[in-house]
């Protein structure tokens, strides 16, 4: 059972935007790392997912990036006080790195980035066992 106290978040103009990580396999030559984003609308807007700017960094310099429109395809429309969830997952050769970026959001016609909560994929910090 995933612990609220387990979440990262963060909070700008009534979005709040929650992540967590976790180990979904590992073996020899690759960690199979898993993410999570809650994206909750607590304005009084309706508001637009319209795309994303992630990156993910690990500790041997290896770097790759998904800017693109939607989530899965999806362009999700937020009523106030409806939410949006989001995973995917993240092959990656090492054992640590970190996730950052940001998400595009309309509301009345304009596109704002919200920052996501940076998230560190590093197996020796792990609280939870690999979930198989």
């Amino acid at each position: 059972m995933i612990e609220e106290a387990d979440f990262l978040t963060t909070e700008s103009d009534d979005i709040i935007i929650s992540a967590r990580q976790t180990l979904v396999s590992e073996d020899s030559s690759s960690n199979l790392w898993g993410y999570y984003f809650c994206i909750e609308n607590q304005s009084d807007e309706k508001i637009q997912l319209v795309g994303k700017d992630w990156n993910i960094t690990d500790d041997r310099g290896n770097h790759y990036q998904d800017s693109s429109a939607g989530f899965n395809g999806e362009l999700p429309d937020l009523a106030p006080g409806e939410y949006f969830e989001f995973t995917s997952m993240a092959p990656l050769a090492s054992e640590n790195a970190v996730f950052y970026g940001s998400c595009k959001i309309a509301e009345n016609n304009t596109v704002k980035e919200f920052k996501i909560p940076t998230l560190s994929f590093a197996k020796k910090q792990l609280k939870n066992p690999v979930i198989n």
